[in-house]
This record gives structure tokens, sequence and C-alpha cells, in this order.
């Protein structure tokens, strides 16, 4: 990894320049991905569309990750409904662009601000966990897909941020602790903090209709008056 990563003094990898480059390249390439995992028909009607509101809601997660409601010692932080924005490129366009939204997301979280001990560690922790926020497209076209991709895609990211502590961080558990309990827990904390929070705001009616009339747009459909979420 010396090329794109150098090891530093506390054992953990530092991106170089041809690092950052690349990275942000293949960020790049996920979101244009993301525009063309369609039909050939819908093309080209669709692909700027998509890049479009891609490229928005990854701006707005982005933003709201630094406005953090409180942020634990060792990494994780229930934001101000970061994950909620990831999860919307699923359920706008589906579980493709939803995917490659996701990974885009996590390579710029791993840009600015990188921990990374391993290959495997990296892949977890900023390409999987965050790549699984895009499960929500599972729900894209199904009732009340909009609650259930949420919870879809975080439960998603809990998983692997899980597996990331268990495996890679084990060691820092209290003494005496199982280390899976305290990843659960730790992990946990802050993912599933958000999530109701998010739920709860996403059970305002007016919230809800606003999101559903930004998908008819998003999609050139006709807005139709949604039930409950």
């Amino acid at each position: 990894m010396s090329f794109f990563a150098t090891l530093t003094e506390d054992g953990t990898y530092a991106l170089t320049t041809a690092g950052y480059t690349a990275l942000v390249l293949l960020m790049l390439g996920m979101l244009i991905l993301a525009c063309f995992l369609s039909k050939a028909d819908e093309r080209m009607k669709m692909g700027s569309r998509r890049l479009v509101f891609s490229g928005i809601a990854i701006a707005l997660a982005f933003v709201t990750s630094f406005i953090k409601l409180f942020h634990l010692p060792m990494g994780g932080s229930v934001t101000l409904f970061s994950m909620f924005f990831i999860t919307m490129v699923g359920y706008f366009f589906g579980l493709g662009p939803g995917l490659t939204a996701g990974i885009a997301y996590g390579i710029l979280q791993m840009l600015i601000d990188p921990y990374i001990i391993s290959v495997p560690q990296l892949l977890c922790d900023y390409i999987f966990a965050f790549g699984a926020l895009g499960l929500s497209g599972l729900f894209a076209d199904k009732k009340h897909g909009l609650t259930r991709g949420y919870v879809t895609g975080i439960i998603g990211r809990f998983v692997f941020s899980f597996l990331s502590g268990y495996i890679f961080f084990g060691m820092y558990a209290p003494e005496g602790m199982n280390p899976a309990a305290y990843s659960a827990i730790y992990n946990g904390s802050y993912i599933f903090t958000e999530g109701v929070l998010t739920l709860f705001i996403l059970m305002i009616p007016a919230v809800y209709n606003a999101v559903k009339r930004v998908k008819a747009l998003a999609r050139l459909e006709e807005y139709k008056a949604p039930e409950k979420a």
C-alpha cells in the first residue's frame, strides 16, 4: 500500500496524494455508474437526473455528518440525520444506485477522516458499512418503502460496523467484557439512536409528504398523496 498509503508511527495508514486522487476518481466513477444502472431506454432521460439528485443527497449527508448531537471517543456519532440522505438515494432510484451512492459516500468519509489499519478494516468500515445504507433501494417501490428502506439501510450499516468493531477493535473492550457485546453496544448506541430520532421525524406528515414529493420529482413521476409512513 506504500504508493497509495504510508504506515504511521501509531500503526495506522495515512493516504498519500496518489491515494487521495485515486479515491476521488473512484468516488466520481461510482456516482456516474449509479446514473446508468437502469434499462437502456431510461438512461438518457434519467442519467443526468440521478447524478444531480445523488450528488445533492451525498452533499447533504456530508454536511449534516459534521453536525453531531454527540460523539463517541473512539469514533461514531449521532449526527443530524446524515444516514437518511444516503438511504434516500436507494428509495428514489432503487438498489443499484443506492448501493453505489452509499459506497461513494463511504469513500468521501475516508477522504475526510481516514482511520485505516488494514485493507479488510477499510472495506468493512467505509465501503461495506456505508454502502449498506443503499439497501434501502430494496423498498423503492414497496408500500411504506421510505421507513422500511431506512430501517434496512441502518441495520446493514450496523452489521458491518459491528463486525469491524469485533474483529479489528475487540481488544479495546473493557476487561471482562465480551468483545462481541462491546462492539454491539458501542456501534448500536450511535447508529440506532440516530435511527430512532430520524424515524420520529419521518412520522411527521409534512416531512413524509415532502420526501414523497421530491421522489416524484426525481423520477419524473406524477405526485400522488401518500398514505402514512
